[in-house]
């Protein structure tokens, strides 16, 4: 098993130029600037093993340094997004380690989350089909969800019965839908159906299934093309004001935002906007 914290990663020969790294657990492709994502075990609707975890993990954290990479879709292939830790691959190895190794492999897991929320490109979740416990976890860590009328969420680890303090559920979960809906999918680990999850905020937006994977990659595209060091910026500051008062907050969006005025972005944007152009973002 290869999945404890720390552990180096393959194909991240030039951190700077990540266009061309090659998968070994998932698919990856890059573009364009934006790359997708797609876990690729479709006829069990694409769960996560050990192996897969970790890579994830540095993928993502890699991702810190990529040049080349403005946004970030994640998928699943066929008609599910994932279902989760591989029971034969996963969960029964679990059932025989002990403690100092379950500790290892949850820190290890709640790190990809801790990776995806550090990198700077937004990332968006096409969601279709089962999405379910540890595929729960990758959506709600996500920036943008967007997913379908028959998507499925289920945050389901009380129904193996587990906490459903998982990867850090409990913390991100009710920012988003709110405290009240969080418990209730996190005590049940019901699955939270496509327009119910729209209504509740879950997912930004529901597509038919078959536009799906073009749509998220669309908005990545538009993301990409836009502001990318801006953007960076303001992830970054979603993340840190969440434990910062509302004055301590002002004030650091202030130095923020005077970082970006910094910016020949800025500049360009002004310059555009008087020629009446639209401006022609370099990210930086």
């Amino acid at each position: 098993m290869r999945y404890l914290p720390g552990e180096p990663a393959q194909g991240f020969n030039n951190q700077s130029r990540i266009a061309g790294y090659q998968a070994r657990n998932f698919l990856f492709a890059a573009a364009d600037g934006v790359a997708t994502i797609t876990l690729n075990r479709p006829e069990r609707k694409n769960p996560l093993t050990f192996d897969s975890y970790a890579e994830l993990r540095e993928l993502f954290r890699a991702m810190a340094y990529a040049e080349d990479v403005h946004a970030i879709v994640i998928a699943g292939a066929g008609d599910n997004f994932c279902s989760g830790g591989d029971v034969h691959e996963i969960i029964g190895p679990l059932t025989r380690l002990d403690m100092p190794g379950l500790l290892a492999f949850t820190r290890m897991t709640g790190d990809v989350v801790k990776a995806m929320r550090a990198c700077p490109q937004p990332i968006v979740a096409a969601i279709d089909g089962v999405c379910a416990g540890a595929g729960a976890i990758l959506a709600m860590a996500s920036d943008i969800r967007m997913g379908t009328a028959r998507s499925k969420t289920a945050f389901l680890f009380t129904r193996v019965g587990l906490a459903g303090c998982d990867m850090g559920a409990c913390a991100l979960l009710p920012r988003l839908i709110g405290q009240g809906r969080a418990s209730e999918l996190l005590y049940s680990g019901r699955s939270l159906g496509g327009e119910e999850g729209e209504r509740w905020g879950f997912f930004n937006r529901l597509c038919a299934p078959d536009e799906l994977l073009a749509q998220a990659q669309a908005f990545a595209a538009d993301l990409a093309g836009g502001p990318t060091f801006a953007h960076g910026m303001t992830k970054k500051m979603l993340q840190q004001e969440w434990n910062m008062g509302v004055d301590e907050a002002i004030e650091a969006e202030a130095q923020a935002q005077a970082i970006c005025m910094m910016t020949n972005d800025f500049h360009r944007a002004y310059h555009a906007f008087v020629a009446k152009q639209k401006p022609d973002f370099e990210g930086n």
